[in-house]
C-alpha cells in the first residue's frame, strides 16, 4: 500500500479515484465494510481504491478533553487497512488549520484535487468538517452537484448490538478482549515501540520490552498471555499491565512490560505488536522481590502452556 501526504502524490493518470474516509480506529468490522465498498468500486470502474484517513484523533485538537484513549496505534492502523487490499492511503495532518475548513470545503478541495472522484464511502453517521457542518446529506448533495456518487452505510450489529469503536474500547477497559477481537474481525493486539526501562526484568532473570502505549486504550490491569511475531518467528510472551508496586512507591507510571519466552536480542526503538491471550492473574503486591521473581517464574511458565 501507498501512503501519500498530500493529494498532489496520488498522480492517478486520469484513472477516477474511490475514496473511503474516516479516522478508522480499530479498522472494525464497519470500518472493514465501507474500505472494501470502496475496494469494489475501484475494480468495478478501473479506478484508484484510497483511504484517507488522519494521523490523530479529531478530538486531540477541537476538543482535547474529549480525545478518547485510541484501540490502535498509527503504525497498527495502518497495516490493518493494508491488509484488507487497499491500493493507496492518504495520510491527512489534523491540525488546527484544518479543522477550521468546513465540510463543503473539505470535499470541495477533495473534487478538486482527485478529479474526478468517482465514489466516496463512509459510515451512515458520519460527520466532518469544522463544527461538524458536514453529514452524509450534505455529501449526496455535493455528489450530485460534483459528480460521484456516495455510500453512506449502515453499522453493522454483532450479537444484537452495534460494533463501533467506543463499544470496542469499553470492551478493553473492562477486560473482554473475546468480544473485542469479535468486533475487530481479528485477535486484540497492543502495539508500541520498545523503550529503554529500568532493567528490572533483567535483573530478577527475566528481560522485559517495555512498551510505549501512550494514547491507547488499556485491558485492566494484571498479568496476561500472548504472542508476539518478531522478524518472521513468533514467540509466546507473558504480559504484565500495571504499576509494579512491589518495587516501586509514590506516583507509579502504568508500564505495559513483554517477556518474550526463548528471545535472545535487543528490540530497543522496534515497534512491538503483542496479541492478548488469556489472563494469567491480578495485578497484587508482594511481600519481597524474591517472591515477585516466583511468580514471574510461574507467569512464564502458565504463558507458555496456552494454547
Amino acid at each position: 500500500m501507498k501512503i501519500i501526504h498530500a493529494a498532489n502524490e496520488l498522480k492517478p493518470d486520469g484513472r477516477k479515484v474511490c475514496l473511503a474516509i474516516g479516522f478508522f480506529d480499530g479498522v472494525h468490522l464497519g470500518h472493514q465494510q465501507i474500505i472494501r465498498q470502496t475496494i469494489t468500486d475501484a475494480h468495478q470502474h478501473d479506478a484508484v481504491a484510497l483511504v484517507l484517513t488522519f494521523d490523530r484523533h479529531p478530538n486531540t485538537i477541537v476538543a482535547p478533553g474529549h480525545a478518547p484513549p485510541l484501540i490502535y496505534s498509527l503504525p497498527q492502523k495502518l497495516r490493518a487497512i493494508e491488509s484488507l487490499g487497499m491500493d493507496t492511503l492518504l495520510l491527512v495532518r489534523f491540525d488546527e488549520k484544518f479543522s477550521r475548513q468546513s465540510g463543503e470545503e473539505f470535499i470541495r478541495g477533495l473534487a478538486r484535487d482527485f478529479d474526478p472522484i468517482h465514489s466516496i464511502s463512509v459510515g451512515a453517521d458520519f460527520v466532518f468538517g469544522h463544527r461538524r457542518s458536514g453529514n452524509v446529506a450534505s455529501l449526496k448533495k455535493l455528489g450530485a452537484e460534483l459528480g460521484f456518487s456516495v455510500h453512506g452505510l449502515a453499522a453493522v450489529s454483532l450479537d444484537g448490538h452495534v460494533v463501533s469503536s467506543t463499544r470496542i474500547r469499553e470492551a478493553i477497559r473492562t477486560g473482554d478482549l473475546d468480544a473485542a477481537s469479535q468486533m475487530l474481525g481479528r485477535p486484540y493486539t497492543i502495539s508500541g515501540h520498545v523503550v529503554e526501562g529500568d532493567r528490572l526484568g533483567q535483573q530478577l532473570g527475566f528481560p522485559t520490552a517495555n512498551l510505549d502505549v501512550t494514547g491507547l486504550a488499556l485491558p485492566p490491569n494484571g498479568g496476561y498471555a500472548g504472542f508476539a511475531n518478531v522478524n518472521g518467528k513468533a514467540y509466546r510472551v507473558a504480559l504484565n499491565v500495571g504499576f509494579r508496586p512491589t518495587v516501586t512507591s509514590g506516583t507509579r507510571p502504568l508500564r505495559v512490560e513483554a517477556h518474550l519466552l526463548d528471545f535472545r536480542g535487543e528490540l530497543y526503538g522496534e515497534e512491538l505488536e503483542v496479541a492478548i491471550g488469556g489472563k494469567l492473574r491480578e495485578e497484587k503486591k508482594f511481600a519481597s522481590v524474591a517472591e515477585l521473581r516466583e511468580q514471574i517464574a510461574r507467569d512464564i511458565a502458565a504463558a507458555s502452556s496456552q494454547p
